[in-house]
């Protein structure tokens, strides 16, 4: 039986893909050269080792010898890691494969990407482009599930999507309706039915654009809930009194008093539903990011940050969470000397580490020229050491305002099972 897999592990194991993604976006080729594949889950890969096979034949009708080989080359090499499996994963199998240009003409050299996807890949395709088709692998990193958030009170509404870690604000409104006072020369009877037009007329217009939103073919399927907030009874009314689709109202999960209405309220929702939103990104990285921050003002030996100061205890046994800023640019390098076998480690920014490749250094102990013996990205260094120590990591995204201010923070720390005695 196949392990679960955890949730922290699922969140990397998408950022990688993400990461690679962006890599792969980046190569073009001569011609239509680069080869794209997408197969199914569970299908038997003979079936598409055969298929493959007959491309290589069709290959020798390709005019120019340059593409027509590139073509070839990079078919055998896709036949030769397909042979590695007796039927695609359960949720499928996508492979890049193609000649990619280090500088000019005549400089190609065959780069090969095989992946597994977060999510069943129901397509099956083979490309030949001058770029690698990613977006239906794309596609699977979306969140499988969202919620809908409503904000309103009688001048101001707002809606959007919890989708993942990011908060999409789809729509803010206001109402325009007078207070309660009554305008000079109206009868206190008029002015208030008026005033209820008005108030219906604003919750039928907001109930429009939540049905057109929530809706759509990309949002209502992965709709997991819609919460209502707002201030006094306002949004009460609003789901009793508007033109909601019934399908929308069926989604209501919660209805929440907020001090706020409009985006600052849609925040407040997500503050006051962490119960309900436990399972999603953005409620667990909150909860970590304050955990970290209540801790630093309270417990402050409970806590590390700053990238040298985690990655100098990574071995202490007392970390018991790592948390990382998902957009953090930095290499780890494991020097090594070939002389003496010493060691040295270095976290650099990418162009420091890529200059060690031109001028190594010296070795500490002997003076011998070192070598780079390993070297990958910050986030892989501590997954990888994570799996080895027994500590979660735990990414951040930036773009929120817990993001934002844990990245006041150097972008990495760490909460701790044991204060830490120096």
């Amino acid at each position: 039986m196949a392990r679960e897999e955890k949730v922290e592990e699922r969140d990397l194991r998408r950022y990688r893909i993400k990461k690679m993604i962006e890599e792969i976006k980046r190569k073009k080729g001569r011609g239509t050269e680069l080869i794209s594949l997408y197969i199914p889950p569970r299908k038997r890969m003979s079936d598409v080792i055969n298929y493959l096979r007959q491309e290589y034949a069709t290959a020798e009708n390709i005019k120019s010898d340059t593409t027509r080989k590139h073509v070839k080359d990079a078919i055998t090499k896709v036949i030769e890691r397909l042979k590695y499996y007796d039927e695609a994963p359960e949720n499928g199998l996508v492979v890049f494969c193609g000649a990619i240009p280090v500088s000019g003409p005549g400089t190609e050299k065959m780069e090969i990407y095989v992946v597994e996807p977060p999510e069943p890949v129901n397509v099956n395709l083979y490309r030949c482009d001058d770029h690698f088709h990613t977006e239906y692998l794309e596609e699977t990193l979306r969140e499988k599930e969202v919620f809908g958030l409503i904000s309103i009170d009688v001048n101001e509404a707002a809606i959007g999507l919890l989708e993942g870690s990011r908060i999409k604000v789809l729509g803010k409104y206001t109402s325009g309706i007078p207070g309660k006072h009554r305008a000079g020369g109206q009868s206190a009877r008029r002015f208030e039915r008026l005033r209820e037009m008005a108030v219906h007329q604003y919750f039928d217009r907001v109930a429009k654009h939540v049905n057109e939103e929530f809706l759509r073919d990309d949002v209502y399927p992965r709709l997991r809930g819609v919460i209502v907030g707002g201030p006094g009874f306002t949004k009460n009314e609003f789901i009793e009194e508007a033109d909601l689709d019934y399908r929308i109202k069926n989604k209501i999960v919660a209805v929440i008093d907020t001090n706020y209405s409009g985006e600052e309220g849609l925040r407040e929702i997500l503050d006051r539903a962490r119960d309900i939103l436990s399972g999603m990104k953005y409620v667990r990285e909150k909860r970590l990011v304050d955990e970290f921050l209540t801790r630093l003002s309270k417990r402050h030996n409970m806590v590390l940050y700053g990238i040298d100061e985690v990655v100098r205890n990574i071995y202490s046994g007392a970390i018991d969470t790592v948390l990382v800023m998902e957009d953090i640019d930095k290499r780890y390098v494991r020097l090594r000397c070939p002389k003496c076998g010493y060691e040295k480690e270095m976290i650099l920014d990418p162009s420091d580490a890529m200059k060690l490749e031109y001028r190594p250094p010296k070795c500490d102990k002997c003076g011998a020229e070192m070598t780079i013996a390993e070297e990958k990205g910050l986030i892989d260094y501590l997954a990888d050491k994570g799996e080895e120590m027994g500590f979660k990591v735990v990414l951040i995204t930036p773009e929120t305002e817990h993001g934002k201010i844990f990245s006041q923070f150097g972008g990495v720390a760490a909460l701790l099972r044991y204060p830490l005695n120096y």
